[in-house]
């Protein structure tokens, strides 16, 4: 993950749901060219902040047995409002289908208590090492590395006292 549109989990239940915010910062580069004059977030940004706190919870749920997870499907993904900068995207992710290779989830982003992004997510979960062992030590550093930044955004003595 090169970038990160999930700035703090607040809420996590294994194996169901998770809750994060993203809060949209006036400082992030993209905004200048969308739009010039209204800035906005865009639409698929949000739904990759969806994406993002998804694989959260499927990283969670299987104590990150898997280094990669990507996204197979967004069905009825719908866009109701702006995300402007100095605003906060709530985002939940709901656990529909389980699977051991693929989860269907179904999220959405809300502002302010008004929905903006809603989807139905398909994500799928993989080592590399599955297409060969020559694969093995990037899991390993993959998953290490998720870990630590799972440890910078989810604090459940925190999330508890709030």
């Amino acid at each position: 993950m090169r970038f990160s549109l999930v700035d703090r989990i607040t809420s996590l239940e294994a194996g169901r749901r998770v809750t994060a915010v993203k809060n949209l910062s006036l400082a992030e580069e993209y905004l200048a060219d969308h739009f010039p004059g209204f800035p906005v977030m865009p639409g698929v940004l949000m739904l990759e902040s969806l994406v993002q706190a998804s694989a959260w919870l499927l990283r969670y749920t299987s104590d990150f047995r898997h280094s990669t997870i990507l996204l197979k499907e967004a069905k009825a993904v719908r866009f109701n409002s702006f995300v402007t900068p100095g605003r906060t995207l709530e985002v939940t992710a709901t656990i529909q289908e389980p699977g051991d290779r693929e989860t269907v989830l179904k999220g959405s982003g809300t502002v302010d208590g008004v929905t903006a992004v809603s989807a139905k997510l398909t994500l799928e979960q993989f080592n590399l090492s599955e297409r060969g062992e020559m694969w093995q030590a990037s899991d390993r550093d993959r998953i290490e590395r998720m870990r630590s930044l799972f440890n910078e955004i989810w604090s459940p003595a925190a999330a508890t006292s709030s």
